[in-house]
């Protein structure tokens, strides 16, 4: 699959390297550092079957407005709200995923890969068996989901989804009990926290 980044830092290079590895074509944008990156962010998205957003939360809408045409493309938001200030309140009860698919209302959105650190992620991924590490995702659009749980599956780890961008918290900073984010997870705790929480 053909992916554009519109992110070349950690988060970002990771994961193209992960995909990279795994027989994915990457091309990647927006750095501080012009030796890191392939074209601007409107190429990448038009390089791009897939599109991962992985950029500073106060930078996304820059990002997105460089990308320009999102719509239709499946955007994987790798994204965290965390801004000048700390973490940042989303207006309207919304989550930070619903927040940036208001911010590009063509596109699929899925968010995935935000709950781990890059280190993390580049240490854990291809683990085996019941050590495989799980990334959690979330999206309105089950075909793109589709297409991103097979993603994170050749990114070396297993993926477990959520649900809607509504059901988007658990994933969503901060750091706090009954998340997931800055946890690590296997597939069976994975699953017995969902059924637990849709118990609650």
């Amino acid at each position: 699959m053909r992916i554009g980044f519109v992110g070349s830092g950690r988060i970002g290079g990771n994961l193209a390297r992960l995909l990279a590895a795994a027989g994915h074509d990457v091309f990647m944008s927006f750095s501080r550092d012009p030796e890191r990156v392939d074209g601007t962010p409107a190429e990448a998205a038009a390089f791009g079957e897939l599109v991962v957003l992985s950029v500073p939360w106060t930078l996304v809408e820059t990002a997105v407005a460089e990308a320009g045409g999102l719509d239709g493309k499946i955007v994987i938001d790798t994204t965290n709200q965390f801004g000048a200030e700390g973490w940042e309140t989303i207006p309207d009860g919304l989550t930070a995923a619903q927040l940036n698919q208001r911010r590009m209302p063509g596109a699929r959105l899925v968010k995935a890969f935000n709950t781990l650190t890059a280190g993390f992620q580049a240490e854990a991924a291809g683990r085996t068996g019941p050590d495989r590490v799980a990334v959690f995702m979330c999206g309105d659009d089950e075909e793109a989901k589709r297409v991103v749980a097979a993603l994170i599956d050749d990114a070396g780890f297993v993926p477990i989804d959520v649900g809607g961008l509504a059901d988007a918290s658990p994933m969503e900073a901060p750091r706090r009990p009954g998340a997931v984010y800055g946890e690590e997870f296997h597939e069976r705790d994975a699953r017995e926290f969902l059924a637990a929480r849709r118990a609650r």
